[in-house]
């Protein structure tokens, strides 16, 4: 494993920029499993943020939401560092659902 395919699957956890990660390394098998973990935590924000527009009396319950998703992103980044690939707690058994990718 390359330093550069570390760089792209830790980028992968930076929200969006998950889509320069898949452009870029999705032939390589560390960088696809933490693009699909990634994009589960990409989905659960996408989701939270249109629940609080709707519905802004949750606000509260959605920063618990989003520190979540962030200390699952770093978590991730973690992972990417040590070159492991272990799923995220809570979330990463989703990431099966993105296998076409």
């Amino acid at each position: 494993m390359t330093n550069q395919n570390k760089v792209m699957a830790a980028l992968a956890y930076l929200g969006p920029l998950v889509i320069v990660s898949y452009l870029i390394a999705k032939d390589d098998s560390f960088v696809k499993f933490h693009i699909k973990q990634a994009l589960v935590l990409l989905v659960i924000e996408v989701i939270v943020w249109f629940v609080g527009m709707a519905l802004w009396v949750l606000w509260p319950l959605i920063d618990l939401v989003n520190l979540a998703t962030l200390i699952l992103a770093i978590i991730g980044i973690i992972n990417v560092s040590k070159g492991e690939e272990k799923e995220l707690p809570f979330v990463g058994k989703y990431s099966q659902y993105f296998s076409s990718i």
